[in-house]
C-alpha cells in the first residue's frame, strides 16, 4: 500500500512538471500543445483525487513535511515585494531559523516573521532544521514591535518541528523568549494573521501564532507535539506515530472545529509542493481578504477580540 502511494507521488511529480513545461511551450506560440496539455491535466486531477480522497492524520504530517512544500522564503519571495530582513536580538546573534523583517503586500507596507527550515543539508544546518533559538524569538519580537510602532500589519509563518530544546537555548531563555512573544503578541495594537503553512510544533510554533485570525494550510498539521515524540512518552515507540497522529486530533479539519484555527485555506490537487505558484496565489488572495476586514476593526475591539479568542480555546464542560 506505502509503495502504492509513493508511485502516485511520482507520477504527479512527472505530470505536473511536464504540465509545466507545456505551459511555458504554449506562451512562447506552440499552440498545437494545446491537447496535450488540456489531457494531462485531466490526468493529473484523476490521479491527485485518488491520493486526496483518503489521507490520514499521519499522511497529512508526510505531506506538512514534504521536502518540496514550499517555506517561508518562497512565500515571501512570491507574494511580498521589497523584502527588508532585519536581524539580530540586539542582546546575543541572529538566529537563522527565523526570517523576520517588513515588506509591501500589493502596496502596502507590512511585518514578515516566519520560521524557515532550510533546503539543502547547509542550509537545513544553517537554519537548525526551523527550530528556532531564544533569539530567533526575541529577534521577531523586536520586529512586532517595530511593527505596531509604525502601525504594519504583521502577518506570520509558521513552519517549525518546535523551539530547539538544547541546553545553550536554556541557558539563553528559551522559555521566558516564548512566553515574552505569546504575552506581546496578545496586546499589540496592529493586525495579526498567522499562517501555518506547514508543521507547527507546540510552544516554538504558538510563539509565532497569536494573532487575529490564524489560518491553516489544507495539508499542515498544528500540535502541542509531535506524533513521534507522543509516541515515545505513551507507547515507548516511535513505531505507534501514526496512531498517535490520528489521536492528537493536528489536521486542519479537527483544529477547525475545536476553534483552535479560524480559517483552512484549501491547497491545489496533491498538495502545495506539486503546484507551488498556484499556491501562492490561493494564500495570497486569502490573505487580501482577511486584512480588508480586521482593517475595518478599531485598535481596542482588535486587542480585546484577541484576547478572548485564546482565552476560550480549551474550555470545555464535563458530560
Amino acid at each position: 500500500m506505502e509503495n502504492t502511494k509513493m508511485d502516485i507521488e511520482q507520477e504527479l511529480q512527472k505530470l505536473s512538471n511536464r504540465i509545466e513545461f507545456l505551459r511555458e511551450k504554449i506562451k512562447k506560440g506552440e499552440k498545437h500543445r494545446i491537447p496535450e496539455l488540456v489531457e494531462l491535466r485531466r490526468k493529473f486531477k484523476k490521479l491527485a483525487r485518488q491520493k486526496m480522497s483518503s489521507l490520514s492524520a499521519w499522511e497529512k504530517v508526510q505531506l506538512a513535511r514534504h521536502p518540496k512544500r514550499p517555506h517561508t522564503i518562497d512565500y515571501i519571495q512570491n507574494i511580498f515585494t521589497d523584502f527588508i530582513e532585519l536581524h539580530g536580538d540586539r542582546k546575543y546573534g541572529d538566529d537563522k531559523a527565523i526570517i523576520a523583517g517588513f515588506a509591501y503586500f500589493e502596496g502596502e507596507p507590512v511585518a514578515v516573521i516566519g520560521h524557515e527550515k532550510g533546503r539543502d543539508t547547509k542550509e537545513k544546518i544553517e537554519r537548525n532544521f526551523g527550530m528556532p533559538h531564544p533569539e530567533g524569538y526575541r529577534k521577531a519580537i523586536r520586529v512586532m514591535k517595530l511593527a505596531e510602532k509604525f502601525r504594519r500589519p504583521i502577518l506570520t509563518f509558521i513552519d517549525t518541528p518546535g523551539a530547539f530544546p538544547g541546553v545553550g537555548a536554556e541557558e539563553r531563555g528559551q522559555s521566558q523568549a516564548i512566553a515574552e512573544s505569546l504575552m506581546i503578541m496578545g496586546e499589540l495594537k496592529v493586525p495579526i494573521i498567522a499562517t501555518v503553512i506547514g508543521e507547527g510544533g507546540s510552544g516554538g510554533a504558538l510563539a509565532l501564532g497569536v494573532a487575529d485570525r490564524v489560518l491553516m494550510l489544507e495539508n499542515a498539521v498544528y500540535s502541542v507535539i509531535s506524533p513521534e515524540g507522543c509516541a515515545a512518552i505513551l507507547f515507548k515507540s516511535q513505531e505507534n506515530a501514526p496512531q498517535a497522529a490520528e489521536s492528537l486530533k493536528i489536521t486542519a479539519e479537527h483544529l477547525k472545529k475545536l476553534k483552535v484555527i479560524d480559517e483552512i485555506v484549501k491547497e491545489p490537487l496533491g498538495g502545495a509542493h506539486l503546484q507551488p505558484k498556484k499556491m501562492y496565489r490561493l494564500l495570497k488572495r486569502t490573505l487580501r481578504t482577511n486584512l480588508r476586514c480586521l482593517k475595518r476593526i478599531s485598535t481596542s475591539k482588535l486587542v480585546k477580540k484577541r484576547q478572548e479568542k485564546f482565552y476560550s480555546i480549551g474550555i470545555f464542560q464535563e458530560a
